[in-house]
């Protein structure tokens, strides 16, 4: 009866010792992390470690291994919907919350890294700051980054939500702000959501009536970047059409003189 009695007092103990074995665990990540930032984590540990912000009474080794092994890297578990989320095996509403909300501040921070630095000449540099936060966007959403005579980033803004095109975004509006602001040149991006790169025939158009509109106030469009999914973008300016549009306000400013 003693030894009963004894197991019966040690079961509890037993959850005990597993959730102090979970908070150990759990602290170990914690203080690599402030060591050494993600430099010596491996995926798994980050999106379990990321996990445990929802889940704090639970092991989150198998979910976090799940999530890798059904969407194939961090990359994708970020960018999954929330549905597909939801499938995955010890993943919950609280964990979901978790990694959309890091995604998206993450975003948030790649985008006002922007304002105050050197604006970065290569296409595919200033693409790497904005694809985190539009890529995987469901509407359309025309941003306006602000450039002054350096080419130091003034803002960077939004400009419309919704349906890129002249009915939804405005030039007049758009060079009213950057006159405020003193800009001298404008860099223009905006998504796709159904993925592709290729520009519409409005965004065409648009794109061309806001290199005169600048031309006109006498600035400059330095770049107008069309983002889609999976790392690709069009731009306007590495295709040399912004030099046309130039060169078409030129023409037409010459032949009414």
């Amino acid at each position: 009866m003693r030894d009963a009695g004894r197991r019966l007092l040690g079961r509890p103990n037993l959850k005990e010792a597993e959730s102090d074995v979970r908070s150990g665990h759990r602290e170990r990540l914690r203080q690599k992390f402030l060591e050494h930032g993600l430099d010596k984590f491996t995926d798994e540990e980050i999106v379990e470690f990321l996990l445990t912000f929802g889940t704090p009474r639970r092991d989150c080794k198998q979910a976090a291994r799940a999530l890798l092994e059904a969407f194939g890297g961090i990359r994708s578990v970020f960018e999954a919907e929330p549905e597909a989320l939801g499938r995955i095996k010890g993943v919950g509403p609280k964990n979901i919350v978790a990694i959309k909300f890091i995604h998206a501040a993450a975003g948030k921070f790649l985008e006002q890294r922007l304002v105050g630095r050197d604006y970065l000449s290569s296409s595919r540099r200033v693409h790497e700051y904005l694809k985190h936060s539009m890529e995987n966007l469901a509407k359309e959403v025309f941003k306006v980054i602000y450039l002054d005579a350096s080419n130091g980033v003034l803002a960077l803004e939004d400009a419309s939500r919704g349906t890129v095109g002249t009915a939804h975004v405005h030039p007049r509006e758009i060079m009213e702000r950057a006159l405020l602001l003193r800009a001298s040149g404008l860099v223009f991006a905006h998504n796709h959501p159904s993925g592709g790169t290729r520009p519409s025939t409005e965004d065409f158009r648009l794109t061309r009536q806001l290199v005169h509109a600048a031309r006109l106030m006498e600035m400059r469009v330095v770049d107008h970047l069309v983002i889609g999914k999976n790392g690709d973008f069009f731009s306007f300016r590495d295709q040399g059409l912004l030099s046309k549009y130039e060169n078409d306000y030129i023409k037409a400013f010459i032949s009414q003189g």
